[in-house]
């Protein structure tokens, strides 16, 4: 059931609560003696202070999933603890009868990067944006998944059990990057419940051998390629070296924001408030407890190539399908004209310009014009009505 956190620190308590015991002890020391200054009370409060810059009210909830699969005597990914698992879900404010659109967040994010996009979609749907079990204000169970599918399984099967809590049906699925995969992977297998999959710069279309990236093969054969190589089998990820920088980790977060949306944007640049706020945000989503962060190695090989690429399973898919890639995206809008070939339900790829990966957070205006243009059926309750694309978008 969904439980109601109605202030900062209830939110933490409630977050808190799901942590193990060793975390709990760790966490326990001021911020200014920790190696690593962060905390779960610190992500729940850098959330809050991001979503400051948001117009629309908001609902935040710590919604429980349990010990386990229903019917199972195991419980959640081979863990030790008893302690149900909660997702981290913030639902905003919208109209009667709106549709409904989940957001899912990709990897190394979490639902707060989605905050110059609330407003304008909460004024057309009712929006819910989630943290994937293992990210953000969620819980962070230990990561004992030791193949592809228990990975896939971990974020599938506790997205369905937090939908039976949120008791929700027929609602919009969006995803971004790696939410993009895991979003595709849902609809694949539970598509009754998803009327629209939106998928925004996803990843896990193509494996390495449909690629056949001749500089890639350059490269690992290489010293550094193979140590590179090296570090990524060994579930080595960009989130150990924060930490590992202890105090001096936010300093290393706030160079790449700054750089990334700043003086690298590709569109819209941040203002220096929203640059202060989002770095503050995602130093401590980033530095707390490793946990679905260590799903990388096992859903893709070195070179985020899929190791259960989604090309191989266009020709089952059941849901009404919209990609949308920024004009500078670094994944590749032809891995979904290639799934378009053997898709059996309509499919649309749009690209916006002035936008990168983060096409969301680079050209907002772009990208509100292309979900509204991708659920225009829904919004509208006219099956026949076709529009043309906005100004500005392109079709591919």
């Amino acid at each position: 059931m969904a439980e109601e956190i109605s202030s900062s620190s209830a939110a933490a308590a409630a977050a808190e609560s799901i942590s193990s015991s060793a975390a709990k002890s760790r966490w326990m020391w001021p911020s200014a003696l920790r190696w690593v200054p962060t905390s779960t009370d610190h992500i729940i409060a850098a959330e809050k202070r991001l979503l400051s810059l948001v117009r629309t009210g908001y609902l935040q909830e710590q919604v429980n999933i349990g010990t386990g699969p229903p019917g199972s005597k195991e419980r959640w990914f081979r863990s030790s603890s008893d302690d149900p698992r909660f997702i981290n879900t913030v639902t905003f404010d919208s109209k009667d009868g709106s549709p409904t659109l989940v957001m899912v967040h990709g990897y190394g994010a979490s639902q707060g990067f989605f905050f110059r996009n609330f407003d304008a979609l909460a004024s057309r749907f009712r929006v819910i944006a989630i943290d994937q079990l293992g990210w953000g204000g969620s819980s962070r169970p230990d990561f004992t998944c030791k193949s592809t599918e228990e990975t896939e399984a971990w974020f599938i099967d506790s997205f369905e059990e937090w939908r039976k809590a949120k008791e929700l049906s027929n609602f919009i699925l969006l995803g971004h990057s790696f939410g993009g995969y895991v979003a595709a992977k849902y609809a694949l297998k539970h598509p009754e419940h998803v009327k629209h999959l939106i998928l925004v710069g996803p990843a896990g279309f193509t494996s390495e051998s449909e690629h056949r990236s001749e500089w890639l093969a350059k490269f690992r054969a290489t010293w550094k390629g193979i140590i590179a190589n090296h570090l990524w089998e060994s579930n080595f990820t960009p989130q150990k070296i924060v930490r590992g920088l202890g105090p001096w980790g936010p300093d290393l977060v706030n160079r790449y924001t700054t750089a990334r949306f700043g003086s690298l944007a590709t569109g819209s640049m941040l203002t220096e408030e929203e640059s202060k706020l989002l770095t503050d945000y995602v130093y401590h989503t980033l530095a707390a407890k490793s946990s679905g962060e260590l799903c990388l190695k096992y859903i893709f090989s070195f070179g985020a190539f899929a190791r259960k690429p989604l090309l191989q399973s266009a020709s089952d898919w059941k849901v009404p399908t919209t990609f949308i890639y920024g004009y500078e995206d670094w994944m590749n809008y032809q891995g979904a004209q290639l799934a378009r070939q053997d898709m059996k339900v309509p499919c649309e790829i749009i690209r916006v310009p002035q936008a990168g990966h983060f096409v969301f957070i680079d050209n907002p205006s772009g990208f509100h014009s292309s979900l509204f243009h991708a659920c225009r059926r829904i919004l509208s309750n006219d099956s026949q009505e076709d529009r043309p694309l906005p100004e500005g978008l392109t079709s591919a």
